[in-house]
């Protein structure tokens, strides 16, 4: 079989360590030096290293091939006006945590150690950003159909694992005679805001936005036309990020407001998904894809580099 472009690409040792090259530099010409982002990218790289022990770990692509620890960096550079949040670094770091301590639980109902650390990492996230609560509930929804590992057991070890966190800062409010940062820290939750308002976002946001729901529609159709090649428990955690994906989608549309934590989410789900299109496809059309898709990226990371410039 000829080897097209994607697929050199995809199988190339070499693709990886060009990537981190290249993030690198995106990180570098957006002020990492000089606006002081070091917190920001350290975060940034322990959530690119959690990425590629998601994939090793999971064996998420049937051949060799970084792709999904490719796809996160390149993906995250392009949405570059991120890269100044230090909470959003927190909590998508804590997120990936997450996947990667609770798929060790597939299929295993007797494990409510490991299940309390995946929570726990979630309920620290949570302290970064309060609205992950609203993911908590689908979390365990996942754990019963495609993680198969919710039980009684795993279920309260989960909620102790949440509630871990919270228990240590309610003790120190009780011990300091001071209740009011628990009490605000979840006030944020009740602030609704108008659904669908898109026009509070930027050009680059909606475009951000576009792009990443295109590139997981097209991997989440390729994926259900090909998963008889993957293995059984390959194809429940392929459908976890597909339904977490429509999740977050979902929720950039009814509380646009909270995009840019959000998006992380989205590109994190997103990842996967167009690692394993681009890396197992061989055609035409798919290598016309990535090509098209690849310069579209390279010059909308440059356009969202000149913007964030004249911000930093």
């Amino acid at each position: 079989m000829k080897k097209r472009l994607q697929n050199k690409v995809s199988e190339s040792r070499l693709t990886l360590p060009l990537v981190i090259v290249y993030a690198c530099i995106c990180w570098v010409v957006c002020g990492l030096i000089n606006s002081n982002l070091w917190l920001q990218f350290g975060c940034f790289a322990l959530s690119a290293f959690a990425m590629l022990m998601l994939n090793n770990t999971n064996a998420l692509i049937r051949i060799y091939s970084r792709m999904v620890s490719c796809s996160f960096l390149v993906l995250s550079c392009m949405a570059c006006f991120l890269f100044p949040s230090v909470v959003g670094g927190i909590s998508q770091l804590l997120f990936i945590t997450a996947y990667l301590i609770l798929f060790f639980t597939y299929q295993d109902t007797n494990s409510p150690g490991t299940t309390y650390y995946g929570f726990l990492s979630l309920g620290l996230a949570t302290l970064a950003w309060v609205h992950l609560f609203f993911f908590i509930p689908f979390f365990w929804l996942l754990m019963l159909t495609n993680l198969q590992s919710l039980s009684w057991r795993t279920f309260f070890a989960s909620l102790f694992g949440v509630a871990t966190p919270y228990v240590l800062l309610l003790s120190w409010g009780f011990f300091s005679n001071n209740l009011t940062p628990f009490i605000d820290h979840f006030s944020p939750l009740f602030n609704l805001h108008m659904p669908f308002d898109m026009s509070i976002l930027t050009i680059n946001q909606m475009v951000t936005f576009i792009f990443l729901v295109v590139m997981a529609i097209v991997g989440a159709l390729h994926f259900w036309s090909t998963s008889y090649l993957d293995k059984f428990r390959i194809r429940k955690i392929y459908g976890l990020f597909i339904k977490m994906d429509i999740a977050v989608f979902f929720l950039i549309l009814l509380q646009p407001q909270h995009y840019d934590h959000l998006i992380r989410l989205g590109i994190i789900n997103t990842a996967p998904l167009v690692a394993h299109f681009f890396a197992l496809t061989n055609s035409k059309l798919s290598n016309l894809t990535f090509i098209a898709a690849t310069v579209f990226i390279l010059l909308f990371t440059a356009y969202n580099i000149w913007m964030s410039s004249l911000q930093f």
